[in-house]
């Protein structure tokens, strides 16, 4: 892969300016992202700082009996490892990829040590860091006020908005983990859905109908993270 398209696999990369980008180059390695596998657990020391390009990665929070729930979910259109920058380190949620695919990882020391020079990357990785925020309490809010119908809309559209097609490969179970509810509501929330004809749900391949009409069917929650990601990460960011 070219040094150009590398840098189109991921949209934090694309507003990485020519300077910091150069110094980063030589330890960008292309890493693999099978599907369950875990990026980090709670309180681990990150050795990685991850750019996802075709995966998804879900940011969980478990509690002490096992069950957990989605906090957020990052594709392309971030990172995965804020903690190191933010200067704690590790985290109390985890990371697990949700849909397999490729990314990139770089050394959290590397980082770390072009966050501290307050340049224009510092600045970049703040603001992704306050959009990466707004998912996070946008989905506490609709957890708590929005119906499981509303959220599992919300939930497919911030995967699409993360993968190169109209598709995602997600077991009804996996959904249940990460919306944080039993498996047979997701069973009746995409039932809800595919019957008004919005998506195709079949041994857990989701096909994508009508997107307008998941939009319209889901929570202002949806728009809301959506539209503070395009403010504080437009695709050309100038930094």
């Amino acid at each position: 892969m070219s040094l150009l398209a590398m840098k189109d696999q991921n949209d934090l990369f694309k507003s990485i300016p020519a300077l910091e980008w150069e110094r980063l180059l030589p330890h960008i390695e292309t890493s693999v992202l099978l599907l369950g596998k875990v990026l980090y657990e709670p309180n681990m020391k990150m050795s990685h700082v991850y750019f996802p390009s075709t995966a998804i990665v879900s940011l969980l929070y478990a509690l002490e009996n096992g069950s957990s729930a989605e906090i957020a979910v990052v594709g392309r259109e971030g990172l995965v490892g804020i903690s190191i920058f933010m200067g704690g380190e590790s985290t109390s949620s985890r990371a697990v990829v949700q849909s397999a695919g490729l990314g990139y990882k770089i050394k959290s020391s590397i980082i770390l040590k072009e966050f501290n020079n307050a340049g224009p990357l510092m600045h970049l990785l703040l603001r992704y860091t306050q959009a990466l925020i707004t998912q996070m309490t946008q989905t506490a809010v609709c957890n708590r006020h929005h119906t499981l119908d509303q959220q599992f809309c919300r939930w497919l559209l911030l995967s699409l908005d993360r993968l190169p097609s109209n598709e995602l490969i997600m077991t009804q179970e996996l959904i249940a983990n990460m919306l944080g509810v039993r498996r047979e509501g997701v069973s009746e929330a995409a039932l809800k859905v595919q019957k008004a004809g919005l998506i195709k749900y079949a041994r857990g391949h989701i096909s994508i109908l009508d997107r307008a009409g998941l939009e319209h069917r889901t929570c202002e929650c949806y728009q809301v993270v959506k539209s503070e990601y395009d403010r504080l990460l437009p695709n050309k960011l100038a930094v």
